[in-house]
């Protein structure tokens, strides 16, 4: 892992990829067989990144060994305060902690990840010691992380440390599992209830993935980690501050195409206005497919 990502670093240094046009603020593909650097732009750019912290705090959880079946309590103190998110975890739900870590990954419920970190052995400040030892192991040199969910504005990274993160997370069978699950229902309170994953590309026809992650704040932008296969071709990529879910929607469309062959990504498939007319037509689409499922 050492090597690719010491490959990574130099790719990206010396990158002459494909670099746009994408929506994203930062963009970066890498080739996960070879540490090729597919697409760039902006890459060592230090911006918040959301809810994509919740891959980080799903590893350090993991990495401890804490009993997956071993029912959690959700607490006041889980509830967010700061960005007032909403939640569909009742506070005072007992629940397995398999299924909180299903609930912060799958469907980034804030107050699923704040009970991880909470619950930490050793409480928060154990758990941010673990993250920040995570970070330096991983050669994370441009990444900051405060607390578990990402809400803070003071969780910030870059696209090319991401990908670091990404390659890790991916070598935990559980969020593999879990982040590319469409579904499922969790019981909660003696119920069942039916939570769905955040990428809507998450099952969806056309897409092989091995890893996903979503991220929102205002901060932030729309933000998105994924493993895809395309055209036999294996790629981690980061989508960093799109104004929108169908920008960052359309961004992940055009990496697909790129990687499947095509000479140019799907805002270039015309020239001229005809182009921005495909453009916009894509987006509003997404738009209203997004709209319509909800997710961040």
């Amino acid at each position: 892992m050492k090597k690719l990502f010491a490959t990574l670093a130099l790719s990206i240094a010396t990158s002459s990829a494909f670099a746009g046009p994408f929506g994203s603020q930062s963009v970066l593909v890498v080739e996960d067989d070879t540490g090729k650097v597919l697409i760039e732009k902006n890459a060592n750019a230090v911006v918040p990144i959301a809810s994509l912290t919740k891959l980080m705090t799903a590893m350090v959880v993991l990495d401890k060994k804490q009993d997956l079946d071993e029912a959690i309590s959700i607490d006041k103190v889980d509830v967010d305060m700061l960005k007032h998110s909403t939640s569909r975890v009742p506070v005072g739900a007992s629940i397995a902690r398999r299924d909180v870590l299903q609930l912060a990954l799958m469907s980034s419920d804030n107050r699923a990840a704040a009970s991880l970190g909470r619950t930490y052995p050793g409480g928060t400040d154990a758990f941010k010691a673990a993250v920040k030892a995570k970070i330096a192991a991983l050669g994370m040199t441009q990444t900051t992380i405060e607390e578990p969910t990402g809400l803070s504005p003071n969780n910030t990274s870059t696209a090319a440390d991401l990908v670091k993160m990404a390659v890790a997370a991916s070598n935990y069978p559980e969020i593999t599992r879990i982040t590319t699950d469409a579904k499922d229902i969790i019981t909660i309170n003696g119920r069942g209830v039916e939570y769905h994953n955040t990428n809507r590309f998450v099952g969806a026809k056309g897409w092989d993935i091995g890893l996903s992650k979503t991220g929102y704040t205002q901060e932030a932008g729309r933000c998105l980690i994924m493993r895809i296969k395309a055209a036999g071709k294996n790629a981690t990529l980061v989508l960093l501050n799109a104004g929108a879910s169908s920008t960052r929607a359309f961004d992940a469309l055009s990496i697909r195409r790129l990687m499947s062959g095509d000479a140019a990504p799907a805002v270039r498939v015309a020239r001229g206005h005809e182009a921005r007319a495909v453009k916009v037509s894509l987006r509003s689409r997404l738009a209203r497919r997004l709209k319509a499922r909800g997710g961040n």
